[in-house]
């Protein structure tokens, strides 16, 4: 019966999921090496020796989604929310990322031209997760679909998924140091640790609910269930737009919390320089090359929401709920408990604290330079987080990136297989100077039946270190 209540909520984040998001790794430009207020949230040893001297990060923003539960015919009927123009893929189990963001704030980088190539960072930002994960399509389109429960009557059974919508903002300080520095090798070590702000949360956790609808009398009967929903807002619309509207940026960034947490980046970067002389003009081996490795965990962490900012509904046992039954009792929780208890279920409330968990991710990485300023990136990405927990999460993907990267300009085209939707998406992230923008999947710009799409753009303003004909990076 929760499940009906929380679904109808999915419905309204669905309908608002043009809010501004972002594709988060930027990997056309944030595997370059004139991008350090990028690359350092894939790898915060990247501050370490760079090749900037100072760098004031602007501002940037995008929009990404994925899924699996199928494709959609055009750009704007996902961001429009129109859960129609999905082409289902069949599968009884969907998951999904709509959308998953960010907005990257003011920010400063100073690199160390001394022994030791350190580098310090201050960065901003604040972030939007809306996932289903392991839910069941039929339960899916029934809510959304109203079409679709006037044809029949349908029965599912489904265990283990997870719903879960936050935002949140950060605040982070990174520090990288080369540990190894010669002729031949660099070894370099860095970690980021951030204040995270929790704004607002929803989220369901589902051990076990077995459904049967019928059309004729709008009745659900709900069977075995075993469910724990969460939350410090009324309704998932307001999870995403109250945070958003109700302040300014920096209000968001310095106002009071309903939760709060630390989170960690932490990483190593490994160069090894193959034969050749250095170039000083250009920061590059002439006739040599260099390949580079790293691995990384990002996001660490948890936000704790206190007690008395989290209301807990746990739903258990069999029961009859008509869709008009929870319109009418779904404004509160009381009334909701009240209409739970009242048709069969046992329907416990409580307030405590409650910890939403960060998308923990490994990040790996191969960097080779192939001739001067042309290289060839390969970049994988695996969860590390136990989705049966209240949070977000992201799901594996391999990327290789080709690239032509110089100081002035840098052009990567990344070429991504993605473990979520099961389909390879195409990008393209091109920088000016210290302006940037491009897609880690923008085949939806192109044609129809895409599983998802990503964009990004952004700025900072760079000053460049005296280049170091010993140094490698």
């Amino acid at each position: 019966m929760a499940m009906n209540k929380v679904l109808s909520y999915a419905c309204l984040l669905l309908a608002i999921s043009s809010t501004p998001a972002d594709a988060q790794h930027y990997l056309g430009v944030a595997t370059g090496d004139y991008s350090v207020t990028n690359s350092l949230y894939i790898n915060p040893a990247n501050v370490a020796g760079s090749k900037e001297k100072v760098v004031v990060s602007l501002i940037s923003v995008g929009l990404a989604a994925d899924n699996s539960l199928g494709t959609f015919s055009k750009l704007g009927d996902i961001t429009s929310g129109n859960t129609k123009a999905f082409t289902n893929s069949g599968a009884r189990n969907f998951s999904m990322l709509i959308p998953s963001g960010e907005v990257r704030g003011p920010g400063i980088m100073i690199g160390l031209n001394d022994a030791h190539q350190q580098g310090f960072a201050l960065s901003t930002r604040i972030r939007v997760m809306n996932q289903f994960n392991n839910f069941d399509q039929s339960l899916y389109s029934l809510v959304t679909n109203p079409d679709q429960t006037a044809n029949g009557n349908y029965s599912y059974q489904t265990s283990k998924f997870n719903w879960t919508a936050h935002l949140w903002s950060e605040i982070g300080i990174t520090y990288g140091i080369a540990i190894l520095d010669n002729e031949t090798s660099t070894l370099k070590a860095g970690i980021t640790l951030r204040y995270l702000g929790g704004i607002d949360y929803l989220g369901l956790k589902g051990n076990n609910l077995n459904v049967d609808y019928k059309t004729n009398n709008d009745t659900f009967y709900a069977s075995k269930s075993d469910l724990e929903f969460a939350s410090n807002v009324i309704s998932a619309k307001n999870a995403i737009t109250d945070g958003l509207n109700s302040s300014s940026i920096l209000g968001s960034f310095f106002g009071s919390k309903a939760g709060s947490g630390l989170g960690a980046d932490i990483g190593v970067v490994y160069t090894y320089k193959i034969g050749g002389d250095f170039d000083a003009a250009r920061g590059t081996s002439s006739d040599g090359h260099k390949i580079t490795i790293s691995a990384a965990v990002t996001d660490i962490g948890a936000i704790k929401y206190k007690e008395g900012n989290s209301s807990i509904v746990n739903v258990t046992g069999n029961g009859y709920v008509t869709g008009k039954g929870l319109s009418d009792n779904a404004d509160n929780y009381n009334d909701f408990r009240n209409y739970a208890v009242s048709h069969g279920f046992t329907a416990d409330t409580a307030s405590h604290s409650v910890k939403v968990h960060m998308p923990t991710m490994l990040v790996m990485s191969a960097d080779y330079q192939i001739h001067q300023n042309i290289y060839a990136n390969l970049t994988y990405l695996a969860n590390l987080v136990n989705r049966q927990l209240f949070g977000t999460s992201y799901y594996s993907q391999l990327t290789v990136t080709p690239r032509y990267d110089m100081k002035i300009v840098s052009v990567g085209l990344p070429i991504t297989y993605s473990a979520l939707a099961h389909d390879v998406k195409l990008g393209l992230g091109f920088r000016a100077g210290g302006f940037f923008l491009g897609s880690d999947d923008m085949l939806a710009l192109f044609g129809g039946n895409q599983h998802g799409f990503g964009f990004y753009f952004g700025g900072f303003i760079p000053l460049f270190k005296k280049e170091d004909p010993n140094a490698i990076r």
